[in-house]
């Protein structure tokens, strides 16, 4: 599962504990989540937020909407990379127009796919306000963005990678810290 260039910073159980603390802070801040609408930025982000859906039904005992907000055509680094697939956008049948909106996603870096995730986020709809859940925030921002619900705060080097793998895409659960492949998130 790791190589001796990464070690596991979250295992299956932290991951688990940092998304019912997230999911705690969500419905005590929203005082109780009636207006919350969870948005994952697929690939990681969109399973995180389908996570965070359960645990908030199991706290509140009832269903909040949750989707998916693809960012690929907003994204700032499209013409620097190679082309990507595009992924789904799945906005829940009420909208967004009004509601309080959660944006989930596994890291947060400079700050880029949560700019490109407002800018997505404007063609379809006007929230009341946008807030940010994030398993692991590891530094380095290029922009003035910040997440109000952090699952693990992870000061690395630009040197290092942080690696989310959840059993969705991957397996298994965990975070893994390593030497960069040269690729920013």
């Amino acid at each position: 599962m790791t190589t001796a260039a990464q070690r596991q910073v979250l295992d299956q159980g932290d991951i688990a504990r940092s998304l019912t603390r997230i999911a705690h802070e969500i419905v005590e801040r929203a005082k109780g989540a009636d207006d919350v609408v969870l948005l994952g930025i697929p690939t990681r982000g969109a399973h995180l937020a389908r996570r965070l859906h359960r645990k908030l039904a199991e706290i509140t005992g009832r269903e909040l909407p949750v989707g998916t907000l693809d960012i690929t055509m907003y994204r700032d680094d499209l013409r620097l990379k190679p082309a990507r697939a595009l992924e789904h956008t799945e906005i829940p049948a009420d909208g967004i127009d009004g509601k309080l909106v959660v944006l989930v996603d596994d890291v947060l870096f400079s700050g880029r796919t949560i700019r490109a995730a407002l800018d997505a986020l404007a063609d379809h709809g006007r929230p009341r306000a946008v807030q940010l859940a994030v398993l692991v925030d590891r530094g380095h921002r290029e922009l003035p963005i910040r997440a109000d619900y952090v699952g693990k705060n992870l000061p690395t080097s630009l040197r290092e990678s942080v690696k989310v793998k959840l059993d969705e895409t991957d397996g298994v659960d965990a975070v893994l810290l390593g030497e960069s492949e040269g690729s920013a998130k």
